[in-house]
């Protein structure tokens, strides 16, 4: 018999978007093949509305209602937040995927907390909680018997925090260094064919891959958000945000581009945690690696991670570190691992 959770999702954007389409397109196949009966029966958005059916609400139509702007036209509108979702809706799981704070994680993390003290599981692809509150939420999952999920909130659908502490925790980890920032990347692979950070960056811009405030991606602050719950997470760590060494991509000119190449190397934004005697420490910041290093090659919005790893001396992670589908995929991938 199938496993039923019963989803609350907070937040519609790319992420939430993204779970919704594959429950519409893979849903049988998840039913046979995984034995797991995923239902939404509530999407909550800032200010294009709120849907609540708990008998379930048809994902495509969600797709399409969302489409077209917003989903106050759905018929199952109503006029509820998220706190009364999470107090009142018949669900047993809350998908947490509004946009990133990383000063108050708020209200996200007030609407895990929320979840957890209900007895609800939470998946969730938000940097902030996670890299502010982890050890207090950790806890809380564990007092309440549930599961909270993050697989998403570093390299979106590529399972970065899965294999280290999964495959590879027969071994203690010692240091991991990765390209965990999609943005960054892009601009850092265009400005080797020449062209100037400014042009990229607006290209970038243009394509959707940079906010018009861009600096939350090329002053670091996203990667360091990250570099935070690789440590935390994986290395028992108690940084915050505020304890990584944090240089951004504005000072990389083309000549300095340039000058690396002609000695056989590449400019990375490098996202390092490492062990230093009993203590543990973070930086974000460009770094010349050689052409042969693994991370050198990793070109584009692509993320990669790089694990020293006891035994095995180093393992890198390549994959999709962005995205709809991809961050879909990571939340599935933890409802997965709750079942």
């Amino acid at each position: 018999m199938a496993t039923t959770y019963r989803l609350v999702l907070i937040g519609f954007g790319s992420a939430g978007q993204g779970l919704a389409r594959i429950i519409s397109e893979r849903g049988e196949w998840l039913r046979n093949a995984r034995d797991l009966d995923l239902q939404i029966v509530a999407v909550c958005t800032r200010s294009r509305g709120t849907v609540y059916d708990p008998n379930g609400l048809d994902p495509a139509l969600l797709l399409q209602t969302i489409a077209a702007g917003d989903l106050k036209q759905h018929p199952a509108l109503v006029d509820w937040d998220a706190a009364a979702l999470i107090a009142n809706a018949d669900a047993n799981l809350l998908v947490e995927v509004s946009p990133t704070d990383l000063a108050t994680a708020e209200p996200a993390t007030s609407l895990i907390r929320a979840a957890l003290a209900r007895g609800m599981h939470v998946v969730t692809a938000n940097k902030g909680p996670v890299a502010l509150y982890f050890a207090e939420l950790r806890d809380a999952a564990r007092t309440a018997g549930v599961s909270f999920g993050f697989e998403g909130t570093v390299m979106s659908g590529t399972p970065g925090l899965r294999l280290c502490w999964s495959d590879l925790a027969a071994g203690e980890i010692h240091e991991l260094r990765g390209i965990v920032n999609g943005t960054t990347n892009y601009i850092l692979t265009e400005m080797e064919q020449g062209r100037e950070y400014a042009d990229v960056l607006a290209e970038a811009q243009r394509l959707g891959y940079a906010e018009a405030d861009p600096s939350g991606d090329v002053d670091g602050h996203d990667a360091a958000g990250k570099a935070v719950i690789l440590a935390n997470v994986l290395m028992g760590a108690h940084l915050t945000p505020a304890d990584v060494e944090r240089v951004g991509i504005t000072g990389i000119t083309r000549d300095m581009v340039a000058v690396a190449a002609a000695s056989g190397q590449r400019w990375k934004l490098i996202a390092r945690v490492w062990r230093d005697g009993e203590h543990v420490r973070a930086s974000v910041q460009p770094t010349r690696l050689p052409f042969s290093h693994p991370l050198a090659g990793v070109s584009g919005a692509m993320n990669a991670l790089t694990v020293s790893v006891e035994w095995l001396n180093e393992v890198t992670l390549i994959g999709p570190g962005a995205g709809g589908n991809a961050t879909g995929f990571a939340l599935l991938s933890d409802i997965l691992a709750i079942a």
